[in-house]
């Protein structure tokens, strides 16, 4: 990894570590299911029932993930063919407009996905039509704790959650809670890694937010291969 992204907080690393070791599990969940899934259908006429329901919420997952991932380590695409004209100066001020707008972004994405969540977690949606005011009044009748998939089985071992969420009833199937819940910790994340790309532009350790130059780059690969033949 380049110095330039390694994390100097606590903070950071941990957030850091969370990331990259939640993306090297789902990638490789994902490669497994998949793999047996092809060898039972071709090999032994049957599969795993609920094997293309779990690859596709591990790629939900991978997704969002990748997502506030890929700012940390400026791998979103950008066009900065105009902003290279300005001066410096003008140039930080333009970035650190386009950084409020990303982390003003991300506080909306943030609001939506705790009130789509919430709904799933027996828990208040926030108030507030731009921003959370303030927590729902919750009613009983509310509780949206016993939505389950449609086949991943429930895992035993998860069998202490059912007088919390589900009133004592079995859940036959995973509760939505728990794989939906990507939503308002990946944009947790988001905006977590916009907040910190916004102080790099602050104390002058970067100049863009997010932008990759990745076709210039596979160009002067390109060019130095040439030059190597």
């Amino acid at each position: 990894m380049s110095t330039q992204f390694e994390p100097k907080t606590a903070l950071g690393r941990m957030v850091n570590e969370i990331e990259e070791t939640a993306i090297a599990l789902i990638l490789g969940l994902m490669t497994i299911i998949t793999f047996i899934n092809v060898v039972l259908r071709y090999g032994f006429n049957t599969g795993l029932i609920w094997g293309l329901e779990a690859v596709t919420f591990l790629f939900a997952w991978l997704v969002l993930f990748g997502i506030s991932y890929a700012v940390k380590t400026t791998a979103h695409l950008g066009v900065d063919a105009l902003i290279n004209f300005f001066n410096p100066s003008l140039r930080k001020v333009v970035a650190l407009i386009a950084a409020a707008l990303c982390i003003f972004y991300a506080i909306l994405l943030m609001k939506g996905a705790w009130d789509y969540w919430a709904n799933f977690a027996n828990l208040p949606q926030s108030t507030g039509r731009w921003f959370p005011t303030g927590l729902e009044e919750m009613k009983r009748t509310s509780y949206r704790g016993w939505y389950e998939v449609v086949d991943i089985p429930f895992p035993e071992f998860l069998r202490w959650i059912e007088p919390i969420m589900n009133e004592g009833e079995h859940y036959e199937k995973l509760p939505r809670f728990i794989p939906y819940f990507i939503l308002p910790f990946g944009m947790a994340l988001l905006l977590f890694r916009f907040l910190q790309a916004t102080l790099r532009l602050i104390r002058g350790e970067a100049e863009s937010l997010i932008v990759s130059h990745e076709a210039e780059d596979a160009i002067e690969d390109v060019k130095h291969l040439n030059a190597g033949d």
